[in-house]
């Protein structure tokens, strides 16, 4: 598949307990786990609560059918969100499927009234960090459980435009 037929992907929200959202999960906690060798530089955790209702959202991007990536939002305050769980699948990687994910789940996430994006991810995942970039995420300190994880790079992201009045963060 090339960029042109990007159209084609398909973009959802599904249970984090859904078979194709874990199979995907597992694929990236292998990666993950591979990459850093060290579980304590992994936050893997996700509970099914944090992605439902108005606390959040689980979407998976599937082509012909298949899924190919997942990228999760769950509500760390009032006008805040966490990305958890971005992840493409090998075989879709190249395609913007990344990129499309992150602009499908920035605007659940206004729907769900946040504000301000957050996340967390790591030093050897360049790639991931180049995604973020270009979507307009900026490296920020680290915040709530990554406070003391040397490996955690931290990058934020507002969802509204600059003239907007955003509300402070606590």
């Amino acid at each position: 598949m090339s960029k042109a037929q990007l159209s084609q992907v398909e973009i959802g929200p599904e249970a984090l307990s859904s078979a194709d959202v874990q199979r995907l999960i597992a694929e990236l906690n292998a990666e993950l786990s591979a990459r850093y060798m060290d579980p304590s530089a992994n936050h893997f955790e996700l509970d099914e609560s944090e992605v439902s209702g108005d606390n959040g959202v689980m979407l998976v991007a599937r082509v012909d059918g298949q899924a190919r990536g997942c990228v999760a939002v769950r509500r760390l305050d009032e006008f805040s969100g966490e990305l958890k769980r971005m992840y493409v699948a090998p075989t879709g990687r190249g395609m913007g499927i990344g990129a499309a994910l992150l602009d499908a789940i920035a605007d659940r996430a206004q729907q769900l009234g946040m504000f301000r994006l957050l996340l967390e991810t790591g030093p050897k995942q360049p790639e991931a960090v180049r995604l973020y970039e270009r979507d307009g995420f900026q490296q920020v300190p680290p915040f709530g459980k990554y406070v003391h994880s040397p490996m955690s790079i931290c990058m934020s992201k507002d969802l509204v435009s600059p003239e907007a009045e955003v509300p402070a963060a606590d």
